[in-house]
């Protein structure tokens, strides 16, 4: 799996459109900061989420697998002048995370596990890290997105700063996607640069993530395609709760 390299100093750009406030809001009003404040971001890339948890008032963990990631992410804490701590480290192999409220795993990033098993590691792991009554929130990208929607590539992207084109392949596994995405970066003196990126992502389907959930113990289990929105047509994100 890619640890995104030079992609993390343009991560920003490219997820402009995401809502962060709205999930941010959701996480929120079932975990709000005056019942549950020690919170764990996993996958936190970054830090942008991280950031408007620490700043509404948790103390915040994030936790990401790629260094450059999490150098950004380190640089906005300064900047905004939050003292989160960060680590790197897999999700599935989570270690050092303790007696958290909240857990917080944004933006499809489970949808980078390559197997079965390690997503129900990762749900192990955050199982033993939450207090009881702790809380997990996390998103997940639809069936019909990997198998509709993805599929349909390629896609481009160009600003004044950045372009790329972005080649989609359906994988082995059922469910899942090969990215290749070439950039084309915008230096300083005028001149672009490129270079690329792979990544791989597998989904499944609701009722498996429930099963996974509430077999490691995990208890009202709740699944919403609304906060960033109603969809329109058919739904390609899932954003799934549960409890402790």
């Amino acid at each position: 799996m890619s640890t995104y390299e030079q992609f993390a100093y343009i991560y920003d750009s490219l997820m402009s459109d995401i809502p962060y406030n709205k999930y941010a809001e959701w996480v929120q009003q079932y975990a709000p900061v005056t019942r549950s404040k020690k919170l764990v971001d996993i996958g936190c890339g970054t830090g942008v989420l991280s950031n408007h948890f620490a700043k509404a008032g948790y103390e915040v963990t994030g936790v990401d697998l790629s260094d450059s990631m999490l150098t950004v992410a380190q640089n906005r804490s300064f900047e905004n002048g939050t003292n989160i701590s960060f680590i790197c480290q897999s999700m599935a192999d989570l270690e050092g995370v303790n007696e958290v409220d909240v857990a917080v795993i944004a933006i499809d990033s489970i949808n980078y596990l390559e197997t079965l098993e390690e997503v129900e590691q990762t749900f192990k792991r955050l199982f033993e890290a939450l207090n009881p009554s702790g809380q997990l929130f996390f998103d997940v990208h639809s069936l019909y997105k990997m198998d509709v929607i993805y599929p349909s590539g390629p896609f481009t992207y160009e600003d004044e700063e950045v372009a790329y084109i972005w080649h989609t392949e359906s994988g082995e596994e059922n469910h899942s996607i090969y990215h290749d995405i070439t950039f084309f970066v915008r230096d300083e003196s005028g001149y672009y640069e490129r270079f690329e990126e792979s990544h791989y992502q597998r989904t499944y389907s609701v009722e498996t993530f429930k099963t996974l959930l509430e077999t490691v113990g995990f208890s009202s289990v709740n699944v919403r395609d609304d906060i960033f929105g109603k969809p329109i047509g058919e739904v390609d994100r899932w954003f799934i709760h549960a409890v402790k």
